[in-house]
């Protein structure tokens, strides 16, 4: 998969956000370990905390099709800058992502790839909650 069809995929979803009360579009697509694609938009909520980033509506749209491992995100935004993804999103990243599954940032058609350890070192991963 090119890097370019998955930002594709997310500046689609993008335009499916509904951000009425901050005017900041957000659209996100992953890459599933099966080879499909799935996408989501940040969705608003007057209740602030009912608000969903498109990180993890991407990832929970393939969650709730059966997937559970991705290997690569794109991230996409209408605002200035890279999109960096907050820190709920970085952690469910890495229960679902290897440390080395690439994610990619755009900002006005620059392109920024790393891998999600360079994005979350550190993490608190399933690992901390073994006694072993």
């Amino acid at each position: 998969m090119k890097n370019e069809e998955l930002l594709a995929a997310a500046r689609a979803a993008m335009e499916h956000s509904y951000s009425p009360y901050s005017g900041f579009r957000v659209g996100a697509a992953v890459l599933a370990q099966s080879g499909r694609i799935y996408s989501g938009c940040n969705i608003e909520n007057a209740s602030y905390g009912a608000t969903i980033c498109a990180e993890r509506c991407a990832i929970f749209s393939g969650i709730a099709q059966g997937e559970r491992r991705f290997i690569k995100l794109a991230v996409v935004s209408s605002g200035d800058g890279y999109p960096w993804p907050c820190g709920i999103c970085r952690q469910v990243m890495l229960e679902f992502m290897p440390p080395e599954g690439s994610i990619l940032l755009e900002d006005k058609g620059k392109i920024l790839e790393l891998a999600l350890d360079e994005l979350m070192p550190h993490g608190f991963t399933k690992e901390a909650l073994s006694s072993e």
